[in-house]
Parts: structure tokens; sequence; C-alpha cells
């Protein structure tokens, strides 16, 4: 590992600026999800009601979580068939300057099922596949939806948590509603404006064909790039609108953007923790949860960024007072392979830890080209259910899944029943809460051990040994996991083969088991804690607004996490790293 002042300190700023605006945006949600009266109230709430009267909405009518559950699997599946649509018919829509055919069948179906999943996986590049039309009306909307359905979910079960008794969780429709105007509308028009600030394009304009300076014919692609790239996200979406994502200077155009973007992407994930100890009724149980996953957060910033800056000791050079056979253990100036030389090491790895710790997928570098623990850095965040501030909605609800389950080994340990915010914890809700773990790293490793044994799925593996196996693992821990960035390596874009068809098949259901098998007990879980009603407090009650608390919920979620998906990474990046300081290669 490896340190200099500027990496630490970067690091340093970011949480800092994380702290501040959480809170403030953590009371807007409450207001928001609590049906009181906000600064955009005059102007939002006349359009509210309207929408409610056009599409027959009582927002004053609640749901069960079955109904809840269903409205939502309702929304999203007529979002998939619409997104499909658009791109199987974006050759005679309008807004198509490049004149874009149709999209592949297959591609098109695991394309909307990861924007509709809040994945934003991309077997495609974006400037050479698809229209402005399908980028705006397909993909930059499914972003907006995709992230209101989450912050609903995340709300609903706040709800089941913090109300005394009953039976209902709120109502979608409306959850959906407020989200979208309240939060993601108003907040992303702001954002585009700053992004079109610093250099991002927002046009319709033809892509423009150039002779570059080293005499060849350049074609530049443009187009509405900033209204997209904000809900990218401030929604933890991630699809870019270029194949080089955020490392793209017409997505990602300076330092300042940057580092905005980099705020933008834990913003929502940080206030929902906030707006959950709001809803509780006390505040310290959301900053247990938010100190919680500050401790992963940091600790995963720190151990990417020291090992990129370490480097590889295979690009060894010789010290003073070293002989031809000696090695170094620092490559000079670090990794820098991957790296978006505007950004450096530090604000590279920074961008990678927060990317994968919330259900994003932006990237600013290629994960692929980390060293072997600079790489699993983001691998092990996804894997541990994306908790660590977590994506919008989604990363708050697993972390409460996994609250529960720390206050049930609590319980084990004081000889009571386990209660959260005075909710008991009995079998039914364990069953919940155990289910919803369960299910990820089934999928994740199904799906990789028939990417490493099939023949579609290794001959899409482009690196030999175990860094090959790093992909595999890496491209399904994302999918299901929805977050979407790429380890990259695997050939899985070029259309007709059968490895394109192995992972755009696997990967699309990897993104609906990640997303809807996951979501669904964890709504019934909420839906049986809302009737509970609210126990006293008593001399056997684990406190849970408290360090210690953080420090056994840190602790189940390594454990969980490192029990369940260690013996794969032994075999893929620690076996890799420990290849790389023998000086072996594949």
């Amino acid at each position: 590992m490896s340190f200099t002042f500027n990496g630490v300190a970067q690091i340093i700023v970011y949480f800092l600026l994380l702290l501040l605006i959480t809170k403030p945006l953590g009371l807007y949600l409450t207001a928001v999800f609590s049906g009181r009266r906000t600064w955009l109230s005059p102007v939002l709430r006349p359009v509210e009601r309207v929408l409610y009267k056009v599409s027959g909405v009582d927002e004053h009518k609640e749901q069960d979580w079955k109904i809840y559950a269903v409205a939502m699997l309702s929304f999203t599946a007529a979002t998939v068939l619409l997104l499909y649509a658009i791109e199987r018919l974006q050759d005679v829509l309008p807004l198509n300057p490049a004149d874009m055919g149709k999209v592949d069948p297959l591609l098109a179906f695991n394309t909307a099922v990861s924007f509709s999943t809040n994945t934003n996986w991309q077997n495609y590049a974006g400037e050479t596949t698809m229209s402005y039309l399908t980028q705006m009306a397909g993909l930059a909307f499914h972003n907006f939806a995709s992230a209101a359905v989450g912050v609903a979910l995340a709300v609903a079960v706040i709800r089941g948590l913090t109300r005394r008794s009953g039976r209902a969780l709120g109502n979608f429709w409306v959850d959906l509603t407020r989200c979208f105007l309240y939060i993601l509308l108003p907040i992303c028009f702001v954002y585009a404006l700053f992004l079109v600030w610093q250099g991002a394009p927002q046009n319709f304009n033809a892509y423009t064909h150039v002779m570059g300076i080293q005499g060849f014919a350049q074609t530049i692609a443009q187009g509405p790039v900033a209204s997209q790239e904000a809900i990218k996200l401030f929604g933890t979406n991630g699809g870019g609108f270029f194949n080089a994502n955020s490392a793209h200077p017409f997505e990602n155009p300076t330092p300042f953007s940057n580092l905005v973007e980099m705020l933008s992407i834990f913003a929502l994930g940080a206030a929902l923790i906030y707006m959950f100890g709001k809803m509780a009724g006390n505040t310290k149980q959301g900053w247990a949860l938010f100190g919680a996953v500050s401790v992963l957060f940091l600790l995963s910033a720190f151990v990417a960024l020291g090992a990129e800056q370490a480097g590889n000791p295979a690009f060894a050079r010789l010290g003073v007072n070293q002989t031809a056979t000696e090695w170094s253990l620092a490559q000079p100036g670090g990794n820098m392979e991957g790296k978006e030389l505007r950004f450096g090491i530090a604000s590279s790895t920074l961008f990678a830890t927060i990317t994968t710790d919330a259900s994003c997928g932006a990237i600013n570098s290629w994960h692929d080209s980390y060293t072997p623990i600079g790489g699993m850095a983001p691998l092990v965040n996804i894997g541990l259910g994306e908790v660590v501030f977590g994506g919008v909605g989604s990363g708050l609800y697993g972390l409460i899944v996994f609250a529960i389950l720390a206050v049930f080994i609590a319980g084990l340990m004081v000889g009571r029943t386990p209660e959260y915010l005075g909710k008991k914890i009995e079998q039914y809700e364990m069953k919940m809460a155990a289910l919803a773990i369960l299910i990820l790293p089934l999928s994740i490793l199904g799906f990789s051990a028939l990417g490493v044994v099939l023949k579609p799925g290794v001959t899409a593996i482009a690196n030999p040994g175990p860094h090959g196996l790093s992909e595999v693992l890496y491209a399904f821990t994302s999918m299901t996991g929805n977050n979407g960035s790429a380890f990259a390596g695997l050939g899985t874009t070029t259309i007709g083969t059968a490895s394109f068809a192995f992972y755009n098949w696997t990967g699309a259901f990897a993104m609906l088991i990640g997303r809807f098998a996951f979501v669904v007990p964890v709504m019934a879980l909420a839906g049986s804690l809302v009737r509970k009603k609210v126990a006293p407090v008593g001399p056997g009650t684990f406190p849970t607004a408290t360090p210690l608390f953080s420090g056994l919920l840190i602790g189940v979620i390594v454990i969980v996490g490192a029990l369940t998906f260690f013996p794969a990474y032994a075999l893929g990046p620690i076996v890799e790293h420990l290849l790389m300081l023998a000086g072996k290669s594949f």
C-alpha cells in the first residue's frame, strides 16, 4: 500500500462535503414523503393534483405490501415494454441524425431490463447504437423511472418499521409521483445546467465530421448529453451517453464536474438514511446506520487508493542501492493504466469506490486495468449488496435487512426476543430477511459458475488465468447487484455470437433477480412489521442508536459477505495479487 497526501486529502474533503449536504437533503425528503408543504409546493402541488385526477389515483388511499408490490411490478413491466419498443422502432422514429438502425432484439431486451431495473448494464456503445430519441425518451426516462421506484420502495420499508401499527405502507403511485416531481426533476434540471456550464453538450446537432491533427477522419458524437448525465448520476443509474462513460470529456468535462458527479452519486442514498432516522422519531437511529456505512466506505476507498498508488511490481525500476535482480514494490507514479489523465489515480479510485458502493455503475476509469487488490475493492463493494450508502432506495432497504439480522444476533446473545425500533423480530421476519440475503449470492455465484464452465461464457474471456475469473465474477456481481459497471475484458458485444447470446440472456435474468427477487421478500418483511405494535423499551432491549450497534452491523455485513464470496475472491483477485508479487503473469 502506498498513499500520497493529495489522495488522502481528496477522500477526506469528499466525505466532509457529503456530511454537509446529508441533513438538508434528508429533511427535504422527509417533508416530501410525509406530505408536508415544501418550498416547491406552490408550483408543483397543482401539477400533482392534476396528475392524480387524470390517472384516477386517490392520493389518500393507501396500500398494503402486496398491492404496493403489484403496482411496482406492473409499472416496471410497462416500462420494459416501452423501452423495448422504442429501441426496435428507432430506425423509423424521429431525432435520429446518425441514421441508427433498429436495435438487435436480444440486445434490446437486455437493455430494456437493464435500464428498468436501475442497472444500466450496457452491451453496446451508446454513440453508435442509440438515436437521440432512444437516449432521451427511452434511456433517460427510465433513469428517472427506475430511480423513483427505488426511492418509493425505500420509503415504504421505512413506514413498515416506523409506523406504530396498521396494514398500509403508503401509496406507490403517490410516492412515485412525488419523487418525480419534487426531487428528481427539479434537482436534475439545475444539475444539467451546471454540466452545460462545465462543458457538456445539450443539443440535437448531427455528429460532426472533422479531420484530426494526425490526418485521420474523425466523427465527434454529441447530442442531449447533459440532461441524461444528471439523472444518470443523481439517480445512481450509471448508463453513459458515450461508451467511455464518465471518462468522456463530454460527460465529465472538468475536475469540478468530477467532484460534483461523485457527490451526486451518494447524495440521495445518504439523505435517505437521515430520513430514516427522522421518520423513526430518533435521528440517532439514522446516524448509527450512517456511521456504519461510512466506515465501510472509507475502508474501501483507502484500500483502492493504496493499491493503485503502490502499482504493479512487474513495472519495477532499479533504485540507487538495488541490483538488477531485485524488485521494487512500488511502480513509479503508481498504476496509471486505465486512468483518465485529467483525474489521476486519486480521483479515479475514489470514483470507483463511490460508484460501486452505490448501485450506480458510472465509471471514470477502467476497473479491469486496476491492480488485483485495487480491482477487488469495487467488486467487494457490489458483493456486499451495495448497502454502503447504496443506490436510490435499494441501498437503504438492503441495509435495513442487515440491521434486522444484526439485532436478531444481538437478541440471541442477551436471551431476549430481538427488537428493532420497538418491533419484535420473529420467525417470519427472519425468514424473509434470510431469503433476501441469500438470493443475491445464489444468482451471482450460479451464473458465474455457468460463465466459467460453458463454452459461450469461456470464449468471451479475453484474459486468461485468475483475472479472467474476476471478469466473469464482476460481470454477474454487477448485473445481480443492479450496478452496471463492467470489469471489461469480456467479448459480449459481437451480435450473433454464442457469447453475445449467453451474456445477454443470463445477464437479463440476473438483473431481474437482483431487483425483484430481492425486493419482494423485503416488502413482505415491511408488511409484517407495519402490523406489529411497538414494544416498550426494557432492560434487555439492545440499543440500536449507538456506536456499539454500528460496530455490530459492520461485522455482520463483512462476515456475511466474506463467508459467501471469499472462496471466489480467493481464486480470482487474491491469487492474482499473490502471483503479481511473485512476478508472474498470464
